[in-house]
C-alpha cells in the first residue's frame, strides 16, 4: 500500500540523518540524574579542557580525512560545532579577557557575552568529547587488559587441560596396560589350566588304557590257560579213555576165556554131578554186558570210569563163579549170589573209598578253587586304603543280594538275579549308594566271583538249615547264575564238598600224624577254640546244606534259555545216590542226608527215572537199611 511505503521511507530517511547515526549507550540511566544535569545546567570549562585540546583534538584532526571532517561537520549539533574553532583561539577566548580591538565597551561586551557563549558551548563539547576518548580509551585499555587476563586464563586452563588430559592419557594407556597385562595372565592361567587338565586326562586316559591293556591280557591270559587247560584235559581224558578201552578189551578176553572154561567144565558135568545151566546162564550174561558197554562206548567216544568199573565187577564175578564152580558144590551152596543180599557179607559188596573218577573230579574242584584264591590274592593282602574300600564294596555287591533272597522275595528273585548277573558281566551296579564294577580291579572279577559261591553255600549252611523251604528260591537263583557263568558253579561245589564231604560222596580218611581237630575239620565239624560243635548243629548244617543241592540239580532259571541242558541237571543227583548207596553208612549222617536228598528232588529223580527210582527205593528198603542195624 501506499502509505505503507511512505512509512517506510520515512524510517528510513530517519536512520540516514544525522540523529540516527548517533551511538546511543544503553547504560546511561545507570549514571542517574547526572546525565540529565549536565544537559539543564549552564556549560563550564573542565579542568581537562586544555589537556584535551593538546592532546586529543590534535590527533583526532591528523587521523581524520577530509571527507570524514566534511562528514562531521555537517552531522554534528550545534554544540560540537565550536569545537572546529583553531586551538589558538579558543585558548585565546578562554583564557584571554576582552579583545582590546574593540571599538567601545558595549560592542565589546556584547561581543564579549557571544565569545564567552561559544567558548563555554565549545568547552562543553570538548568536556564531552574528551570524556568520550577518555571512556574509550579506559574501556580500551580495560578491554585489552581483560583480554590479555582471558587470554592468559585460557591459555592457563588449555595447559592445565592439557597437562589433565595427558595425565589421563597416561593413566588410560596405564589401565590399559594393566588391563592387557591382566587378560595376557588370565590366558596364560587358563592355557595353563587346559595344558594340565588335558595332561591329567591324557595321563588318566593312559592309566585307563594299561588297565583295560592289562584286564585284556589276564584275560588272554586265562583264556590261553583255561584253553591249554582243556587240551591238556581233553588229551587225559582221551589217554584215559584210550586205557579204559583197551582195558575193556582185555576185561573182555579174559571174561571169554573164563567163559570157555566154564563151558569146559559143562563137558564134565555129567562126572561132577552139578547143574551148571545157572553158572553158564550168569557167564553169558556177564559176556553180554561187557559187550554193551564196549558197544556204548564205542558209539559215545570213549568208555567212563563207571563202564569200566562195571566190567571189573563183571570179570570178577566171572572170576567167582569160576572159582565157586571149581570149590564145589558145598562151597557154592554156602556162597549165595551177589543179588540176594547182604546178610553174612556186610563188609564185602559195599565200599569206604569213593570212586577215582569221582575222587579226581573232587580234586580238580578243589585245584580251581585254589587258582581263584591266588588270583586275587593281590586284592585281599593290599594294604592301600582305596584297594580295601574297593574289596569291601565289591564283597558288598556280591553277597547282599544272595542275602535278601527268602521264601517272601516274590517278584524280587528276578531284580536280584539282574543285579548279579550285571555284577558278574562287568556292568556297574549300585551297592551302599555308590557305583560298583568288577572292572575296578583286575582280580575284581575272581574275587566276586569266589564270594558270590561261598554266600550261596554260606546260605544253605544257615538259611536253608533253618528254614528248608528257603533251598528253592536261592537254588533257582544259583541254577540260573551257574548257567550263565558255569565257573561260579564249579566254585559252587568247590565250597559244597570242602563244607560237606557227603555231597561229593567222600568220607575223609583219618592219615597217620594229623591233628583230631584238622580231621574233624575235614568231616565238615566247626571247631572254635579246640571244642567240636554239638552233634545236632552238625547235622543241621550237613541237611541244609545237601537240601540246597538236591534243589539246585532240580531246578532252572525260568527266564533262561530252555535249548540247553542244566549245567548239573539230575543227572549228577542220580550219580550222587547211586555212589552213596554203594558205600558204607555212616551213623546218623547216611541216613540223614538221604532222608534230605529224597524229600527234596525225590519226585524229580522219580519222574526222570521213572522204573528204575523204584528199583532204588526198593534197594534202599531191603538192602540197606538192614546195614543200620548194626549200629
Amino acid at each position: 500500500m501506499p502509505s505503507e511505503g511512505r512509512c517506510w521511507e520515512t524510517l528510513q530517511a530517519l536512520r540516514s540523518s544525522d540523529k540516527g547515526r548517533l551511538c546511543y549507550h544503553r547504560d546511561w540511566l545507570l549514571r542517574g540524574e547526572d546525565v540529565l544535569e549536565e544537559c539543564i545546567s549552564v556549560p563550564k570549562l573542565s579542568s581537562y579542557s586544555g589537556w584535551v585540546v593538546d592532546h586529543v583534538l590534535p590527533h583526532k584532526q591528523e587521523n581524520q580525512s577530509p571527507s570524514e571532517t566534511s562528514s562531521s561537520s555537517r552531522s554534528a549539533p550545534a554544540l560540537d560545532q565550536p569545537s572546529l574553532i583553531p586551538t589558538s583561539s579558543v585558548r585565546s577566548l578562554a583564557f584571554s579577557p576582552a579583545s582590546p580591538e574593540t571599538p567601545d565597551g558595549t560592542k565589546g561586551k556584547h561581543e564579549s557575552q557571544h565569545t564567552e557563549s561559544m567558548v563555554l558551548q565549545s568547552s562543553r563539547g570538548i568536556k564531552v568529547e574528551g570524556c568520550i576518548r577518555m571512556y574509550e580509551l579506559v574501556h580500551r585499555m580495560k578491554g585489552t587488559e581483560g583480554l590479555r587476563q582471558w587470554q592468559e586464563e585460557q591459555e592457563r586452563k588449555v595447559r592445565a587441560l592439557s597437562e589433565m588430559a595427558s595425565e589421563q592419557l597416561k593413566r588410560f594407556d596405564e589401565r590399559k596396560e594393566l588391563k592387557h597385562h591382566k587378560e595376557f595372565q588370565d590366558l596364560r592361567e587358563v592355557m595353563e589350566r587346559s595344558s594340565r587338565e588335558a595332561l591329567g586326562q591324557q595321563e588318566k586316559l593312559k592309566a585307563e588304557h594299561r588297565h583295560r591293556a592289562k584286564i585284556l591280557n589276564l584275560k588272554l591270559r586265562e583264556a590261553e590257560q583255561q584253553r591249554l587247560r582243556q587240551a591238556e584235559q581233553e588229551r587225559l581224558r582221551r589217554e584215559e579213555g584210550q586205557g579204559r578201552l583197551r582195558s575193556l578189551y582185555a576185561l573182555q578176553e579174559e571174561v571169554l576165556q573164563l567163559r570157555q572154561q566154564l563151558d569146559a567144565s559143562d563137558r564134565h558135568r555129567d562126572l561132577l554131578k552139578l547143574d551148571l545151566s545157572a553158572f553158564l546162564t550168569r557167564g553169558n550174561q556177564l559176556c553180554g554186558l561187557i559187550s554193551g558197554i564196549i558197544r556204548a562206548a564205542s558209539e559215545n567216544g570213549f568208555p567212563s570210569a563207571e563202564d569200566q568199573a562195571v566190567a571189573e565187577r563183571a570179570l570178577q564175578e566171572m572170576r567167582d563163579l569160576l572159582s565157586d564152580l571149581q570149590q564145589g558144590p558145598e562151597v557154592h551152596k554156602a556162597s549165595p549170589a551177589p543179588s540176594q543180599g547182604p546178610a553174612g557179607k556186610q563188609n564185602e559188596d559195599l565200599q569206604v573209598k569213593v570212586q577215582d573218577s569221582t575222587m579226581q573230579w573232587y580234586q580238580q574242584l578243589q585245584e580251581a578253587s585254589g587258582q581263584c584264591v591266588l588270583a586275587f590274592e593281590g586284592l585281599t593282602s593290599s594294604k592301600d586304603s582305596q584297594a580295601k574300600k574297593i574289596k569291601m564294596d565289591l564283597q558288598k555287591a556280591a553277597t547282599i543280594p544272595v542275602s535278601q533272597i527268602s521264601t517272601i522275595a516274590g517278584s524280587k528273585l528276578k531284580e536280584i538275579f539282574d543285579k548279579i548277573h550285571s555284577l558278574l558281566s562287568g556292568k556297574p551296579v549300585q551297592s551302599g549308594g555308590r557305583s560298583v564294577s568288577v572292572t575296578l580291579s583286575p582280580q575284581g572279577l575272581d574275587f566276586v566271583q569266589y564270594k558270590l559261591a561261598e554266600k550261596f553255600v554260606k546260605q544253605g549252611e544257615e538259611e536253608v538249615a533253618s528254614h528248608h523251604e528257603a533251598a528253592f528260591p536261592i537254588a533257582v537263583v544259583a541254577s540260573g547264575i551257574w548257567e550263565l557263568h558255569p565257573r561260579v558253579g564249579d566254585l559252587i561245589l568247590a565250597h559244597l564238598h570242602k563244607k560237606c564231604p557227603y555231597s561229593v560222596p567222600f568220607y575223609p580218611a583219618f592219615r597217620e600224624g594229623m591233628a583230631l581237630e584238622d580231621y574233624q575239620r575235614m568231616l565238615g565239624y566247626q571247631v572254635k577254640d579246640s571244642k567240636v560243635e554239638q552233634q545236632d548243629n552238625f547235622l543241621k548244617r550237613m541237611s541244609g546244606m545237601i537240601r540246597l543241592y538236591a534243589a539246585i540239580i532240580q531246578l532252572r532259571w525260568p527266564y533262561g534259555s530252555r535249548q540247553e541242558s542244566h549245567p548239573h541237571g539230575l543227572n549228577h543227583g542220580w550219580r550222587w545216590l547211586a555212589q552213596i548207596l554203594n558205600m558204607e553208612p555212616l551213623s546218623d549222617v547216611t541216613a540223614t542226608l538221604l532222608f534230605d536228598f529224597l524229600e527234596v528232588c525225590g519226585n524229580a529223580l522219580m519222574k526222570q527215572y521213572q522204573a528204575q527210582f523204584w528199583k532204588m527205593v526198593l534197594l534202599i528198603k531191603e538192602d540197606y537199611f538192614p546195614r543200620y542195624q548194626t549200629f
